[in-house]
């Protein structure tokens, strides 16, 4: 069964269990997705009702997008449950030989990308529902603006919690080429995001 398909409960008892997966990274996804739901909650509460009929379409097309990140996010965290288990896989590879030892390290490398690559997806989706975030508080029905509020929060949250994911795994990955690679993409999905969940904030909380 699928991480995803599992109750609360059993997520948040294996998450609080000591094995290392699901972890950060999970929730991190999670966060995201939380986000994505929330601004297409608030549209939902919008769509077709009166006082509104001038932005449905812009509505309509916002919860789109809201629910193919909402889906991308939710397959992320599959995909980092994946990502740890390989490298955790690669790490009990036999090294008794020279060449069971490089052998070994090769696939670690390799299974460490991964790694790196499945949190930093899952921060570029977050930015991107923290772009849906003040649209949705702008042109959603008025009575479910905190709930745009607390989207861009969870979205923002998805986009630290995976850079956290990121720097760790790009702290032992060798290809330099590759890290520098990685933390420019990253540092400009960081870049300003502080402000604009102020400003969306602050807005919500003007509308209150």
């Amino acid at each position: 069964m699928k991480l995803i398909d599992k109750p609360i409960t059993s997520f948040l008892d294996e998450l609080a269990g000591d094995a290392p997966a699901p972890g950060g990274g999970s929730v991190a996804a999670l966060s995201g997705a939380l986000g994505a739901a929330l601004v297409s909650m608030v549209c939902s509460l919008t769509l077709g009702k009166k006082g509104y009929e001038d932005v449905q379409d812009d509505i309509q097309a916002l919860r789109a997008r809201s629910e193919a990140l909402r889906q991308e996010l939710t397959d992320l965290l599959e995909e980092d449950v994946k990502a740890y288990t390989g490298y955790s896989q690669a790490a009990k590879m036999p090294r008794t030989t020279d060449e069971e030892k490089a052998e070994r390290q090769a696939t670690m490398q390799a299974a460490l990308k991964v790694a790196t690559d499945v949190p930093l997806a899952v921060a570029e989706t977050a930015v991107k529902v923290m772009d849906l975030c003040m649209p949705a508080a702008e042109q959603g029905n008025k009575w479910a603006v905190s709930d745009a509020g607390v989207a861009v929060l969870m979205a923002e949250a998805a986009l630290r919690s995976a850079a956290l994911n990121v720097l760790i795994n790009l702290g032992t990955v060798k290809d330099q080429e590759f890290v520098a690679d990685r933390q420019a993409r990253l540092d400009s999905l960081l870049a300003g995001k502080g402000i604009m969940r102020d400003e969306i904030y602050d807005y919500v909380v003007s509308k209150l």
